[in-house]
């Protein structure tokens, strides 16, 4: 898996990473992973063609949350929480194009839901980059949704 884009295992049921290749959903699928979650769009430079069909051949269960670059929101973020939660005790591979999407609403669950500490919610989004502009404001604006 080492070869995935920005890949992190963060427990034995979630992994995530950066846009994996045709051949990488065969690896996801024969490491048992039971469920794909992407939150990159369509357009993204990397997409994946037909990515839905891509995984739903290789046996596993295939979930878009396209979330914009430019204005991610509260609402996308509670969203996911919400996919997190109902899929807890499935396998879980959450990509987007590069897993800063990804990584920043990990940091988030982690932080607010999971209430781990700022240093252990930070990874591996502190290992991948630091959010500014649009992502530091949803940053700000999810802990103002929980602070409420």
């Amino acid at each position: 898996m080492q070869a995935i884009l920005n890949y992190h295992q963060l427990t034995p049921l979630i992994a995530t990473s950066g846009q994996p290749t045709i051949a990488q959903f065969q690896q996801i699928a024969e490491a048992g992973y039971q469920v794909v979650v992407n939150l990159a769009l369509t357009t993204s430079s990397n997409a994946v063609a037909n990515e839905d069909s891509v995984v739903l051949a290789h046996g596993m269960q295939y979930l878009h949350l396209p979330v914009s670059w430019e204005q991610p929101s509260v609402q996308d973020f509670l969203r996911f929480t919400q996919l997190l939660v109902a899929l807890r005790e499935q396998k879980l591979w959450i990509h987007c194009a590069k897993n800063m999407r990804v990584s920043c609403f990990i940091y988030l669950y982690q932080k607010h839901l999971l209430k781990q500490s700022e240093l252990q919610a930070r990874y591996p989004m502190s290992a991948l980059w630091q959010p500014e502009g649009a992502w530091a404001q949803l940053i700000a604006d999810v802990d103002q949704y929980y602070a409420q």
